[in-house]
């Protein structure tokens, strides 16, 4: 069984990577603040926000994660944030390399609150914005150190590893162009341990699945059986890194053609899924889940109707971007921008508008409207990208039609001009 330590780590992985979770309860009393940060709401028991954070809610437990994926998204867009954005964020990291979910001004940092998606997605967005490579180099240095001897990584050290993180990890891992294959922790005794790669593979339904789940993730194994089960959130969390891709996503790669799924063919299947198939096989998966969705996937608590998962679905439409199937992820994409409003809580939100808008420069949609309203929801940055260019097909577009209308208007002026002039020497008297 999972100890009240892992469940509760459990539900704090859920909590931040679930689009449906339900936001976090407000602290009994405010957190300090930093010197310079803005004054406490007015309502009663809201916290005081740092100078710097993106979001207006209660940092506790997602202050790091939104600020990373804000900083990741606006890297993208060309939009250079304040230095007091990036210094909240830097200024989180504890002296081991690892960062906390949240960590109040002056507060000491305690090894059993930092965790593995936190460090994950700053790494992620300190390489994105550059200038940051000793950071960089320190968390991942605490990954590899907090990496599990099968390979895994748990949400916090000394835990039994799960997908979402493990495949949070491998992101990093890529971003900070180390290669996943040789970051593997000793075992006991200094036994060869297994690498990022095996796992992530370790929570993959292989050919012993039934054919419809072939590719998918599980959270976990059961602890009773170690049965894997499909879920949603962790199928689409990882495959980003089955795909070989990090935050923010920006390939170009086309396959122009529907995902492999897993080959079966005959006993002689291996018991997990290389790492070379895993990309495609959980695309395969869920692009199938996508189209019985309605475009859209969701999730069920027990006894519950399914629900929307806002975030699941994005990271889905992310991963078939990064293993070259944009016209997979394009109806995703289309739902997630028609419901962005209620997703977002019209802009409000600063994790959800920033993985919409990590989303929709991925792919290549107009990003400009979603760039002003997470800039909004932060300090002002020091430089913006121009409207035209977070709308680089607008721009062209309308360069193009400009320098036509010139044209054509010389033309006709020449014209205009010749005709009088013949018309002239027809008739002095013109």
């Amino acid at each position: 069984m999972l100890n009240a330590a892992r469940l509760g780590a459990a539900a704090l992985s859920a909590a931040l990577l679930s689009g449906v979770a339900a936001g976090p309860a407000l602290a009994d009393s405010p957190a300090p603040a930093a010197p310079g940060s803005p004054a406490a709401p007015s309502s009663a028991g809201a916290p005081v926000l740092p100078d710097g954070l993106y979001g207006k809610s209660d940092p506790t437990y997602d202050g790091v994660w939104r600020q990373s994926l804000a900083l990741s998204a606006l890297s993208a867009a060309k939009v250079t944030p304040a230095d007091s954005a990036v210094a909240w964020l830097t200024g989180q990291q504890c002296e081991d390399g690892g960062w906390p979910s949240y960590r109040a001004a002056g507060a000491a940092c305690d090894a059993k609150t930092e965790d593995s998606n936190a460090t994950a997605v700053a790494i992620q967005a300190l390489v994105a914005l550059g200038g940051h490579q000793g950071a960089v180099d320190k968390g991942v240095q605490w990954l590899k150190a907090n990496q599990n001897a099968d390979g895994s990584w748990p949400y916090n050290p000394g835990n039994p590893g799960d997908a979402n993180s493990t495949g949070l990890a491998v992101n990093a891992l890529f971003a900070a162009r180390t290669d996943p294959a040789s970051v593997a922790k000793a075992g006991k005794g200094g036994a060869a341990g297994k690498n990022a790669f095996d796992g992530l593979a370790l929570f993959q339904l292989g050919c012993t699945a039934p054919a419809d789940q072939r590719g998918a993730f599980a959270f976990q194994p059961d602890p009773a059986g170690g049965a894997l089960a499909p879920n949603t959130l962790a199928s689409a969390q990882a495959a980003l890194a089955a795909a070989g891709g990090h935050l923010p996503v920006t390939t170009s790669v086309r396959a122009d053609a529907t995902p492999t799924a897993l080959a079966c063919t005959d006993g002689s299947a291996p018991a997990t899924i290389p790492h070379a198939e895993a990309g495609e096989a959980v695309s395969a998966y869920l692009t199938a889940q996508l189209t019985a969705g309605g475009e859209h996937l969701s999730v069920a608590a027990p006894g519950a109707e399914p629900k929307p998962d806002y975030a699941a679905t994005a990271w889905a439409a992310l991963a078939l971007v990064q293993s070259g199937h944009p016209e997979q992820a394009s109806d995703a994409v289309d739902w997630l921008e028609g419901q962005g409003a209620t997703w977002t809580k019209n802009g409000t939100d600063a994790a959800a508008t920033a993985t919409l808008l990590l989303v929709s420069e991925a792919a290549h949609r107009s990003t400009a409207d979603l760039t002003g309203q997470l800039t909004a929801l932060g300090p002002a940055p020091k430089a913006g990208a121009t409207t035209a260019e977070a709308t680089p097909a607008a721009k062209k577009d309308s360069g193009f039609g400009q320098l036509w209308l010139i044209i054509v208007g010389l033309l006709v002026g020449i014209g205009g001009g010749l005709l009088l002039s013949l018309q002239r020497k027809r008739n002095p008297n013109l």
